[in-house]
């Protein structure tokens, strides 16, 4: 693993410890270039682990709290009279910046949801007929309570694949919950420490581009993705949008493990945070008690692995 990454993680585990995977997924979407959504209850960590990473990254982040009131105008920029210059300026929103955390998204209306769509995909705004080219690394980190609880509301499909991967913290095991709790757990927010930048960043995400996949392996992830097209179990399979992305995710974590070529296990690791926001389970799936995490390890089970 490359010593930066390594010093990465490191820092973070002084403020989130017991989630050692959780840490490598998120280093490794970094790797990828793509976004990470957090979904989980309020208080497991979702927030200090976005402010641990952009610290030790050393990169820039601005973090909006997602509530009714927040405006598109708030996350992208506006246009303001300048009476010295006799013309309109360009004010900035909050998403110029590396690292944009947008804290409780699923509480804010479907519009200014929106507002991330070209964001997400194109790493550019367009305000008022004029587009505006984001800092290089972006990355977006969303964390969101389960639907249902009071106040939100479902993200659109389109918002949710623009996601590379749907992460869940989850409680911490008694071990850690009892030291959390006993106040000797865990270090301040303060004691993060830079240990890379930007261009050390942008540096890894192209090595990691570059990791070589061959041909069988290109056929396993297309055949993964048309078996999820073909199970009654689904009403929705996954998207050529979520084959690249469990490409990319794949290739990243070979980079991020040492590797200069995929493996399928790297396929098998990466498959469910990547998927598990894509497909829609049908009727039959939902009557059978399966989860979306379920169908996808059957499926694993259920397609040749190449050698």
């Amino acid at each position: 693993m490359n010593e930066n990454l390594i010093a990465v993680k490191n820092e973070i585990k002084k403020v989130l410890r017991g989630k050692d995977d959780i840490i490598d997924m998120v280093l490794c979407t970094l790797l990828a270039g793509g976004h990470i959504l957090l979904e989980d209850i309020p208080g497991v960590g979702k927030t200090t682990l976005a402010v641990a990473l952009s610290r030790s990254l050393g990169i820039g982040y601005k973090r909006m709290q997602f509530t009714p009131d927040v405006l598109p105008s708030d996350i992208l920029g506006f246009s303001m009279y300048d009476r010295d210059k006799n013309d309109f300026t360009f004010k900035p929103g909050a998403v110029f910046t590396n690292l944009f955390l947008a804290d409780e998204i699923n509480r804010t209306s479907p519009k200014t949801q929106a507002a991330l769509l070209e964001v997400m995909e194109e790493r550019r705004v367009t305000v008022e007929s004029t587009t505006y080219k984001l800092k290089s690394p972006f990355f977006v980190i969303a964390t969101q309570n389960p639907i249902g609880a009071s106040g939100t509301q479902k993200l659109p499909d389109s918002q949710l694949d623009r996601f590379f991967v749907r992460l869940t913290l989850g409680y911490p095991d008694h071990l850690a919950a009892t030291e959390i709790l006993k106040g000797n757990s865990f270090e301040s927010i303060d004691s993060v420490n830079r240990v890379m930048d930007a261009g050390s960043i942008i540096a890894l995400q192209a090595q990691a581009a570059n990791v070589h996949a061959s041909d069988e392996i290109f056929d396993y992830v297309v055949s993964l993705s048309e078996a999820t097209r073909n199970t009654d179990m689904l009403i929705q399979g996954v998207s050529p949008r979520g084959s690249i992305a469990v490409l990319k995710l794949a290739r990243a974590y070979a980079c991020y493990e040492g590797r200069d070529f995929v493996i399928p296990e790297d396929i098998h690791r990466v498959i469910h945070p990547v998927c598990n926001h894509r497909i829609i389970l049908s009727t039959k799936a939902k009557a059978s008690g399966k989860s979306a995490e379920d169908i996808i390890s059957d499926l694993l089970d259920f397609v040749p692995v190449p050698v």
